[in-house]
């Protein structure tokens, strides 16, 4: 049985994660698991904001090892935050014996990032982004990864960005 793949999006909302993890699972034909999918989801079916965070990522993982034990690939696209958010996708593809990358999105110019924050437009149903306040609140909550990582600055044209990735994948 050939070896899945867990393909781990993190960084702050409205870095690009969620643009670059579609474009990749459209061209792949990788099974793409939205954190922000899985929590829209559960807030329409009556859990509050503070029930879902820690929910949706256990959910995540658990669908999510089930298609990596197939030998699927599976693309994961959360901001992971947080070092034990990070934790659950490594020990996840451990657990699965799936091979594990990790791309983190990034836009460092603070006005390009908070124009794309305030001109997005939710496209799952009864979801709401974050505001620009709340993302700069969870900006002061984004704990620095130190792991092997591919870093994506999102600023740069989205062909560059694409083809960073599928050179970064294809090591």
């Amino acid at each position: 049985m050939r070896k899945g793949t867990l393909i781990e999006f993190g960084g702050l909302p409205g870095t690009g994660k969620s643009t670059l993890a579609r474009h990749l699972a459209d061209r792949t034909d990788a099974i793409w698991l939205r954190i922000d999918e899985i929590e829209g989801a559960m807030r329409r079916n009556g859990l509050t904001a503070e029930q879902t965070g820690i929910t949706a990522y256990s959910v995540a993982h658990d669908i999510a090892g089930g298609h990596l034990r197939r030998g699927l690939t599976v693309i994961a696209d959360a901001v992971n935050p947080v070092p034990e958010a990070r934790d659950g996708w490594h020990h996840l593809a451990d657990a699965s014996d799936a091979r594990h990358v990790v791309i983190e999105t990034a836009c460092p110019d603070t006005e390009e990032h908070r124009r794309r924050v305030l001109s997005r437009v939710s496209d799952l149903p009864g979801w709401t982004y974050p505001d620009w306040e709340q993302v700069e609140q969870s900006a002061g909550d984004y704990q620095p990864r130190t792991d092997v990582r591919l870093v994506v600055d999102t600023t740069r044209p989205i062909e560059d960005c694409h083809r960073e990735i599928a050179a970064y994948l294809a090591r």
